[in-house]
């Protein structure tokens, strides 16, 4: 069996999962909540809904996070992180860390709806 270079990159099996426009997103947004779709939606109101879906799905699939439905009308489904899912948070803030301190060195002043509850601490 023939094995592609990058085949067992730790980096490109991380970016497999995570790596997509919103993933990311999705994740941080995740950290501190159970969230339904229409928040998440609120959250990150320049993806569409069907890029929503579609990383949401990709994300369940490989085991970052839980979807719940609830047997009600209209249907009620929750989006939440897995112990996997968890796991990714010192990855996640360290980004952000790391993207707070680029917008500085650039003039700008981080703001966005992903500050974490920890960084206003610091």
């Amino acid at each position: 069996m023939l094995s592609t270079p990058n085949a067992d990159c730790p980096v490109s099996a991380a970016l497999k999962l995570i790596g997509g426009k919103y993933k990311p997103l999705l994740l941080w947004h995740l950290c501190d909540a159970t969230l339904r779709f229409n928040q998440l939606s609120r959250l990150i109101p320049e993806a569409t809904a069907k890029m929503l879906v579609q990383q949401l799905r990709e994300l369940e699939a490989d085991g970052l996070i839980r979807r719940t439905v609830y047997p009600v009308v209209p249907p009620k489904v929750e989006y939440s992180l897995t112990p996997l899912g968890q796991s990714l948070l010192p990855i996640l803030r360290a980004m952000y860390e790391w993207g707070s301190a680029l917008l500085r060195k650039q003039g700008r002043c981080p703001h966005c709806t992903m500050e974490p509850k920890e960084a206003a601490d610091i």
